[in-house]
């Protein structure tokens, strides 16, 4: 598996931007996008809304990947 950063081009209030994520933290993105029934850009645009101002986006981005995942494993009784 490849662990080196990708860089995809999303539009966040209008403006282009870049956002260099791992490539199993985009396929997740696009996988909750697509749950969701949101364009990727506006699920970004949701984190991005969510985020404090201490994180960077794409961290914000990978610790909400890891959030809807957990959320999703199974509760223990």
């Amino acid at each position: 598996m490849n662990a080196r950063p990708v860089k995809h081009s999303v539009t966040l209030h209008g403006h282009r931007t870049s956002i260099s994520l791992e490539a199993p933290f985009w396929a997740e993105l696009r996988s909750i996008a697509q749950r969701k029934t949101l364009p990727i850009n506006a699920l970004v645009a949701e984190i991005d809304a969510m985020r404090g101002m201490d994180s960077g986006l794409a961290s914000a981005i990978r610790v909400y990947v890891l959030e809807d995942l957990k959320d999703r494993l199974p509760k223990p009784d």
